[in-house]
């Protein structure tokens, strides 16, 4: 397994950001929006190909850091479902939830994003498990 491999990269990339437009859209869309007190204005109203491309950038980001992770460390399977939630659970969702204490958002959005992080490194972890 190469320490850099270009399509498992970008399906687990792919995966994360599926999730994020199932999550964000059909599922949590409307409660997200509320608990981020935004208007229907306010999200009709940014540079969507702008987020949605540098949402897409970050999170091959992060599967080419775990990626490269799971390829110098030979996981088992087991071991890159727990690398790929358990990144999410102790680094990701810490990381957010120190700066949403700063900047004072709810527990609903932190709820809400913390669970989009945990769904969407669970299926980069298991398209991961498709290429090894």
């Amino acid at each position: 397994m190469s320490d850099f491999a270009l399509w498992p990269v970008l399906a687990g990339t792919a995966a994360f950001f599926a999730v994020g437009a199932l999550w964000y859209g059909v599922l949590f869309g409307k409660a997200w929006q509320h608990a981020a007190g935004m208007s229907d204005e306010d999200v009709q109203g940014g540079n969507m190909a702008l987020i949605f491309g540098l949402t897409f950038a970050f999170e091959m980001l992060i599967a080419m850091v775990l990626w490269h992770l799971i390829a110098r460390t030979g996981a088992a399977p087991h071991v890159i479902m727990m690398m790929s939630v358990g990144f999410a659970v102790g680094v990701m969702i810490p990381a957010v939830g120190i700066n949403y204490l700063y900047q004072r958002k709810s527990a609903k959005l932190f709820a809400i994003d913390a669970g989009h992080f945990i769904l969407g490194m669970a299926a980069m972890g298991g398209v991961f498990l498709l290429f090894v």
